[in-house]
């Protein structure tokens, strides 16, 4: 019996067993308060709601949709909107911020300075200041599209961007402009400390056999910086999916502006909250899940 007392295996499994059950004593406690307080507000449960007819336009729809469609419909052009935001800011920022880094540590002495500029300017602005000025200062500040601003086959005008037929929203343009650019000073630094965190006589040994230094940062240098830059790299990319529900101020429907649309004509609470806790979760776990698989392949592997 004191043998048993002392089991560290005993004690590891009890600690984990007690820790699930007051784990789920909390749960069940939080929501039978929530459903009682639902229930004296004569509130009941459910997202029968999201059948029906949702009744507002949308600015931005990547897709067919007009007030009488469901909000099934309206989360749905939300969602993608956000996709769309997080998808080509992932892309634009990790190319802003890669450049920055590497410029940071240019010989060059105009090159490194503005990189340092760029770096250290806007990463200590507040995100929603700078999707204010890139909206109200930058794009509504514009010509108009008949006197657009054009460099061969883009042009900017207060109605947004013009891209090989395509035109973008100025709501739009202001919030990948200013995710992009904000998340990119970030991304900068983390590439920056990566590529420092390659052995020197890497780099000497890559010299000495007469690489230039382009062929030098692509082949050497960064391929084994990879495995320091992406796990934080990962976390830059989560911020960029949460940030971009700031779309909000600049009015851009993106998933989280038509769901409070949505709770404020329902009064769904609850269930709305619920949807986009597990819209972004969602998001999120895909995204940790990519990155991970990614870290992995890059990683040595010891025998």
């Amino acid at each position: 019996m004191a043998s048993f007392w002392r089991n560290t295996r005993f004690w590891r499994f009890a600690g984990q067993a007690i820790s699930v059950v007051l784990i789920v004593a909390a749960l069940g406690f939080l929501g039978n308060n929530l459903f009682g307080n639902l229930r004296q507000l004569g509130i009941q449960f459910g997202f029968n709601f999201l059948k029906s007819q949702a009744g507002f336009t949308i600015g931005d729809i990547p897709f067919a949709y007009k007030p009488s469609d469901s909000y099934n419909l309206a989360l749905l052009v939300g969602l993608l909107n956000s996709l769309r935001v997080i998808s080509v800011g992932i892309i634009l920022a990790t190319a802003i911020g890669v450049t920055a880094g590497i410029a940071r540590l240019s010989d060059n002495w105009l090159l490194r300075k503005l990189a340092i500029v760029y770096v250290e300017g806007l990463r200590n602005a507040p995100l929603l200041l700078q999707l204010f000025f890139w909206y109200f200062a930058v794009f509504l500040g514009l010509p108009s599209p008949e006197n657009a601003v054009s460099f061969g086959f883009i042009s900017f005008s207060n109605r947004g961007i013009g891209l090989l037929g395509l035109q973008l929203s100025p709501e739009f343009s202001a919030l990948l402009a200013g995710l992009t650019i904000y998340t990119g000073t970030f991304i900068a630094e983390i590439v920056r400390g990566g590529i420092q965190s390659v052995p020197r006589g890497q780099w000497e040994a890559a010299r000495s056999l007469g690489l230039k230094p382009g062929l030098l940062m692509r082949l050497v240098i960064f391929p084994q910086a990879l495995r320091a830059i992406l796990p934080p790299l990962s976390n830059q990319y989560l911020n960029l999916a949460k940030n971009s529900s700031l779309a909000i101020a600049v009015g851009y429907p993106d998933l989280y502006a038509i769901a409070s649309t949505t709770f404020n004509q329902t009064g769904r609470a609850v269930e709305v909250m619920i949807l986009i806790c597990a819209t972004y979760l969602t998001i999120c776990l895909v995204i940790s899940l990519l990155m991970n698989v990614y870290n992995r392949s890059v990683q040595l592997v010891e025998r």
